[in-house]
């Protein structure tokens, strides 16, 4: 399908131009918000075109960075170029690529981790300056001017409406008939203007098919024909196998005790093999009809549409391996009436997430002996992506996982650790801590419980005696005992591996 096929508001024909030209329009200084959403529905070629711009304004003595506010992570094109032209001053709320995580760790950019649903309320506010250019990338634009969202519908809506100007990146590559499959919420206001969003169901559609914008901010429309990145998903492993099992098993458990109503609630499930894992094991288990109401749409919950298992997904973004993305483009029509994208600040929203009694599953680097949750820092200090969604739905979910492998780096590593190196989420929000040792339920324990229960049942047996051990000491040594620690040592398994390349005791 051609560009003209795709742009079809004729008011728009004289602003199309190059990415490069488009690239000149952007400034140095800039809050640029681009769209994309966990390696979805971000701009192909207008990173590239600043990146080789930023290195040509270095090459002649002049200094270039911009501003890149997102929905959540882009890819390789977009991040990783802008972060290796030396492009970026400040980036927010997210990010997975290693040349943009060398850099952020370096100092070299000021990343911001935010909570995922408080990044377009935050810009909307004002809080976070004004925002100079929006780059959105989008399907296409009909006759009248509306926009034809893509692959991720992220913060994407706020963008086009706070934006000074405006560039629109029209992809051909996906397919047309995505047309359709969005639900754009324009309900919100700000505070105290704002009014309950009449959603009572995970499927609930409450908006509208098209992004708007205001034809006047458009400043250039540039054409892009190139898909997403592949997202490349490990078969699941034993470990990942292990905590789904585990995963299934309690939940069928609270069904049969009443706990959780016959009509399974909404599913959320983060990013990664261990969340896959968790969605391939409902494949097998003993719910139906069931729903999700996620962030990420990934391999796993396309397979349960595809089988039968879940009736529709809500989501702000799909993200994909090339062999799923066949399937999806080749059975749209499928999909389209099974899958609804919205905006983030509804697929996040917390009000929504506890209303409608979301079950949340997200990964996690470590927790500590009280629950204590560690999503964003390797030893206390190093950023590996950031906080993401998780603590949107963590705090607000029916119920709350937080799975990891016991142990990482070839076991000299555990992410069971007496205080973790730095928290995202507390102890108040921690429901149940899951890795392939087993499963720990701490609703309605009190530290000292938890701490029991986290080392019996979550503890890789490598490290169980010496975390008993430091709770048993603590109990002898410290100040207080609602939450006893021993304050010289409680990071000190963090500096033993940076000193020996093991926590492990000699």
């Amino acid at each position: 399908m051609s560009l003209n096929d795709r742009v079809r508001c004729s008011a728009l024909h004289s602003r199309i131009m190059s990415a490069a030209d488009a690239a000149a329009l952007i400034p140095a200084g800039a809050n640029v918000g681009m769209s994309g959403f966990t390696g979805a529905g971000y701009p192909k070629a207008l990173p590239q075109a600043i990146a080789s711009h930023a290195k040509a304004e270095h090459a002649a003595g002049r200094p270039y960075k911009i501003n890149v506010w997102t929905g959540a992570s882009t890819a390789a094109e977009c991040d990783g170029v802008l972060a290796e032209a030396g492009a970026i001053d400040q980036r927010l709320p997210f990010n997975t690529d290693p040349i943009a995580r060398k850099s952020i760790n370096a100092g070299d950019i000021n990343f911001i981790d935010m909570h995922l649903s408080h990044v377009a309320q935050h810009a909307w506010f004002g809080f976070l300056g004004p925002m100079h250019v929006a780059v959105v990338e989008v399907l296409g634009i009909t006759a009248d001017g509306l926009l034809i969202p893509s692959t991720a519908v992220g913060n994407n809506k706020t963008w086009l409406e706070i934006a000074d100007k405006v560039i629109l990146e029209v992809n051909t590559k996906p397919p047309a008939r995505m047309e359709g499959m969005h639900d754009i919420y324009y309900g919100t206001a700000i505070p105290p203007r704002r009014v309950p969003i009449r959603m009572t169901h995970a499927d609930d559609r409450i908006g509208e098919g098209y992004l708007k914008v205001d034809l006047d901010k458009v400043v250039a429309v540039v054409e892009t024909h190139k898909g997403d990145r592949d997202n490349v998903f490990a078969a699941p492993d034993a470990n990942s196998n292990t905590i789904a099992a585990s995963i299934i098993d309690f939940l069928s458990h609270e069904m049969k005790m009443g706990r959780l109503p016959q009509q399974m609630l909404p599913i959320q499930s983060g990013v990664g093999n261990v969340a896959n894992a968790v969605l391939a094991g409902l494949l097998t288990g003993p719910f139906d009809n069931l729903l999700g109401f996620t962030e990420v749409l990934q391999d796993g919950m396309l397979d349960l549409l595809r089988s039968g298992k879940m009736a529709r997904a809500s989501a702000t973004s799909i993200s994909l391996s090339s062999a799923a993305y066949r399937d999806f483009e080749e059975n749209i029509d499928f999909y389209r009436d099974r899958i609804i994208l919205r905006p983030q600040e509804i697929s996040n929203h917390p009000e929504l997430v506890r209303r409608l009694g979301v079950i949340a599953m997200n990964s996690m680097i470590e927790a500590d002996i009280y629950g204590n949750i560690n999503s964003t820092h390797v030893m206390g200090s190093s950023m590996m992506n950031g906080i993401g969604g998780s603590g949107d739905f963590a705090r607000n979910g029916f119920l709350s996982f937080f799975v990891t492998p016991s142990v990482a780096k070839n076991g000299h590593i555990s992410c069971i650790v007496p205080m973790c190196s730095h928290v995202d989420h507390t102890e108040h929000d921690t429901q149940i801590i899951v890795t392939e040792q087993g499963l720990a339920d701490l609703r309605g324990l009190s530290p000292k419980q938890r701490a029991k229960v986290i080392i019996e049942r979550c503890a890789h047996p490598d490290f169980r005696p010496m975390l008993q051990d430091y709770v048993d000491r603590a109990m002898q040594q410290s100040a207080g005992l609602h939450t006893p620690h021993i304050l010289t040592e409680a990071l000190s398994w963090h500096q033993r591996y940076l000193d020996t390349g093991s926590m492990k005791t000699a």
